[in-house]
């Protein structure tokens, strides 16, 4: 098994650091985003942009693909 580390990123609207967070949070249950940048173990990334079609044919037959599982 490889290690990875995905980033997420997202421009919010808020008052303050910790209300974009918050945002942010809630977002991402209800509308998980498409564009990931993904770091391997030897540190080389690479900006994915998924397509929702086929992400979604994925979580339903990979059910820990599923953010509601997370």
């Amino acid at each position: 098994m490889h290690k990875f580390t995905v980033v997420i990123t997202a421009e919010v609207e808020a008052d303050t650091v910790e209300e974009a967070a918050l945002l942010m949070y809630q977002g991402i249950s209800k509308w998980p985003p498409l564009q990931y940048s993904v770091t391997d173990e030897s540190k080389s990334t690479t900006v994915l942009v998924l397509d929702r079609k086929t992400a979604d044919e994925f979580a339903s037959v990979d059910h820990t693909a599923d953010p509601g599982n997370w």
